[in-house]
């Protein structure tokens, strides 16, 4: 089964930029552990307590706190989720060169607009 796997440096990204991709991709991962963990807890506390989604909007509209965190997730979000794109399509699909990486940040872009655009509205109180 010679040639079966796809080693990281089959990649057409150099060794340089490889390696910081990674570690970019650890770290947003980290970040986003901790945003999953205090996202699911509010969903809990919220379904606990009743709250609807008028009483959630209420809490969250105008709240500094609120925007910041979910700034934070979403940010963190359109860092990791591009990297895992290029590598899945490098090394599942092997598609290469300059338009893989396009297409994954032009992906990465998407996630940070309609991102930041949720907690626009979430926090902001309407759509941009």
């Amino acid at each position: 089964m010679t040639g079966s796997t796809v080693s990281m440096t089959s990649s057409t990204t150099s060794p340089t930029l490889q390696a910081r991709l990674w570690m970019l991709q650890r770290l947003s991962a980290m970040v986003l552990a901790l945003c999953v963990v205090v996202h699911i807890a509010v969903i809990i506390v919220a379904v606990r307590n009743g709250l609807t989604g008028a009483e959630i909007l209420g809490r969250t509209r105008g709240n500094v706190a609120w925007g910041l965190f979910y700034g934070v997730f979403v940010l963190a979000s359109a860092v990791h989720v591009p990297i895992g794109v290029l590598k899945i399509a490098e090394e599942w699909w092997r598609w290469r060169g300059r338009g893989v990486q396009l297409a994954a940040a032009a992906f990465g872009l998407l996630v940070l607009v309609a991102g930041l655009r949720a907690v626009w509205a979430v926090t902001a109180g309407g759509t941009p």
